[in-house]
Parts: C-alpha cells; sequence; structure tokens
C-alpha cells in the first residue's frame, strides 16, 4: 500500500490497530491466569471491551472501503512476547500479578498513542463518525490503564513486595 495521502496512512494505522487488537484477543486468556480476583476481572472486561474494539474498527475501515486485515503488528507482538516470557518464568504469584500489570500497561500506553494519532488524522480528514468511536476506544484503553495503576498501587505492587 503506497501512502501518499493522509488518508492512506490513516488506513495503515487503522489495519495496524486492527492487528494490535486481534493479537491482545488471543492474548488476554493467558493473562487471566494471575490468581488476583480484582486483576482477573479486569483482564476478563477488557477482553470484552477489545472485541468491541475489532468490531469498532472494522466498521471505520468498511465506512473507508478498506479491509481491516493484511498488516502484522509487530510493535504488539513484541510487547505480548514480553508477557509470555514473564509467564514462563513461573515467578511467585504476587509478582507474576504486578509484572502482568505492567506488561498490560505498556500494551495499553501503545494503544493510547495509536488511537489518539488515528483519532486527530479522523478528525483532519473530516470523518467526524469516525472520529467519536475512535475517541471512544480511546477513552477505555485509558480507563484500563486508570485501573491497572489503581491495582497496582492499592494491593498487588504491596504483596509483590
Amino acid at each position: 500500500m503506497e501512502l501518499d495521502t493522509l488518508r492512506d496512512l490513516y488506513i495503515a494505522e487503522l489495519k495496524d490497530l486492527y492487528s494490535a487488537e486481534k493479537q491482545i484477543i488471543q492474548a488476554l486468556p493467558k493473562m487471566v491466569k494471575t490468581k488476583h480476583p480484582e486483576l482477573k476481572a479486569a483482564f476478563k472486561t477488557h477482553l470484552q471491551q477489545t472485541i468491541e474494539h475489532v468490531k469498532r474498527l472494522e466498521l471505520v475501515c468498511a465506512e473507508l472501503g478498506a479491509t481491516p486485515r493484511g498488516k502484522r503488528c509487530v510493535g504488539m507482538a513484541g510487547l505480548i512476547q514480553e508477557g509470555i516470557e514473564l509467564i514462563e518464568k513461573k515467578p511467585d504469584d504476587d509478582v507474576l500479578s504486578a509484572g502482568l500489570i505492567g506488561v498490560a500497561q505498556h500494551i495499553e500506553h501503545y494503544e493510547i498513542a495509536g488511537y489518539g494519532t488515528i483519532r486527530t488524522y479522523a478528525r483532519q480528514l473530516g470523518y467526524e463518525t469516525q472520529m467519536q468511536l475512535l475517541q471512544r476506544t480511546l477513552d477505555e484503553e485509558g480507563e484500563a490503564d486508570h485501573l491497572l495503576t489503581d491495582l497496582a498501587e492499592a494491593s498487588i505492587n504491596i504483596e509483590a513486595e
């Protein structure tokens, strides 16, 4: 795909986030293995949100006459690999939960950056409805990040210490 216009770049970034979200859907069930009940619930909730994020990206791409498929998000693949490596080390349960929060927040920050960028592109291109959908996802990603911080600071990091 050539990137000659902002619209081309917008579609390329949509594809990148679509790949990222699909990878997250595959990875989150592994992260749910934490023994911390509130963190487990947060991961399960975010899995359902991520499924909705994929649907929103599919809707945006359909409106543009583009397919969301065709690109692999290597950035997300790397972040997810870090989570897998952490799990494979089989640390203490509390340390695992703290580490999974760290991995999840790296993932959230990647998504926040990506959704902020494409939301801005949508606004610039005059795609108001798409901008609103993308803003909703951006808000949800930010809420997930804040929840993870709250869980870490209130108990999980303390228990891991």
